[in-house]
């Protein structure tokens, strides 16, 4: 069973409370008499449907977060943790060679790079609800970066995933073409020989021993000259340009 979305010790104003679902919902941040709650996803995996919340509390004195951890220091964590995981996408970036590697990173930066924008959103409107809380504007330049690189890395993935995809679509079609070439030459050397394969086959290669001018070379030369100008004569038609 999962935790409770608002942790039991915590005394959030009921305008807060109200506003808040069952689930952690969209990242945002509410405001009430210079309170503070930032409503936060935690770096989302490729697989998963349902994402992990954490909550930011200013009770106008200090921070507390959901997880137990201290308020201000949570919050970078945060940021570290989506950091980390671009770091992790960034190397498997760096090892990806072919499309097929590509697919399984986008699949995960894509999710990552959302919420990472818009967890930076949310820092930034925090900074205008709160502008006396000075450690937002580093926070939220922090998000900024952390949000930049991930959107530069997907990016630099789907660019590298077209230009594969585009090198393995010009060696198919380099295969291919070298497999015409092969067929049509194969074809041309069928045509040339097929007259006098034909020619064998019907009378045969003796030119039938009965007969009295079948008894010298000169019949089975004869033969094979006007075989193979047959076959010259057919490939040349086989091969001719089609207008």
């Amino acid at each position: 069973m999962s935790a409770p979305l608002i942790p039991a010790t915590w005394q959030l104003p009921e305008t807060f409370r109200s506003r808040l679902g069952s689930t952690v919902g969209r990242q945002r941040v509410m405001g009430h008499e210079g309170e503070l709650l930032i409503v936060a996803h935690q770096p989302p995996k490729a697989d998963e449907n349902t994402r992990r919340g954490v909550l930011f509390w200013y009770d106008s004195q200090t921070w507390q977060a959901s997880n137990g951890e201290p308020g201000k220091v949570a919050i970078q964590k945060l940021i570290d943790g989506y950091a980390k995981r671009i770091d992790e996408f960034d190397q498997q970036e760096d090892r990806a060679q072919r499309a097929q590697d590509y697919l399984p990173l986008l699949d995960g930066l894509a999710p990552l790079m959302r919420s990472s924008r818009n967890f930076h959103d949310v820092l930034d409107e925090a900074r205008k609800l709160a502008p006396e809380l000075r450690e937002l504007i580093d926070l939220r330049d922090h998000a900024y970066e952390m949000s930049r690189t991930a959107e530069l890395l997907y990016q630099d993935a789907k660019n590298s995933m077209d230009v594969a995809v585009v090198r393995r679509a010009e060696e198919q079609a380099q295969a291919s073409h070298n497999m015409s070439v092969t067929a049509h030459r194969l074809n041309t050397m069928a045509a040339i020989f097929f007259p006098l394969a034909t020619v064998g086959t019907i009378f045969g290669t003796t030119l039938t021993e009965n007969w009295s001018w079948s008894q010298t070379v000169g019949p089975f030369v004869l033969f094979v000259s006007l075989g193979l100008l047959a076959g010259v004569m057919l490939a040349s038609f086989v091969n001719r340009a089609v207008k």
